[in-house]
């Protein structure tokens, strides 16, 4: 099952980087005509280039991250198993008790 949620991933990621690509190229068209500037572009502002780089990349993180989780919850759905961890060390169980390894024994 790993493995083939790897294979279905690396094919999610491919899709998410060219939407990502898009979205962001729409959202830096609303800002400013012109092509968002590279970093070695003479003519660009400082500003202009740190901000176009921060834009694109919380863009394509977001959309990354957004694509793995849909790719993770399709995954689910169709074979019944959660591709990747169940759930953090601080967070609760549904019945709203830490699981056991993290009680810490009573010291009396």
């Amino acid at each position: 099952m790993r493995l083939l949620f790897k294979l279905v991933s690396a094919v999610s990621g491919r899709v998410a980087a060219r939407l990502g690509r898009t979205v962001f190229r729409s959202v830096w068209s609303k800002i400013d005509a012109a092509d968002p500037p590279e970093a070695t572009t003479a003519e660009a502002s400082m500003p202009k280039v740190v901000g176009a780089a921060a834009l694109e990349a919380a863009t394509m993180a977001g959309v990354a991250a957004a694509a793995n989780r849909f790719t993770a919850a399709g995954f689910h759905y169709l074979f019944g198993v959660w591709p990747g961890e169940k759930g953090s060390p601080g967070e609760q169980q549904p019945s709203g008790e830490k699981r056991s390894q993290d009680k810490k024994p009573d010291k009396r």
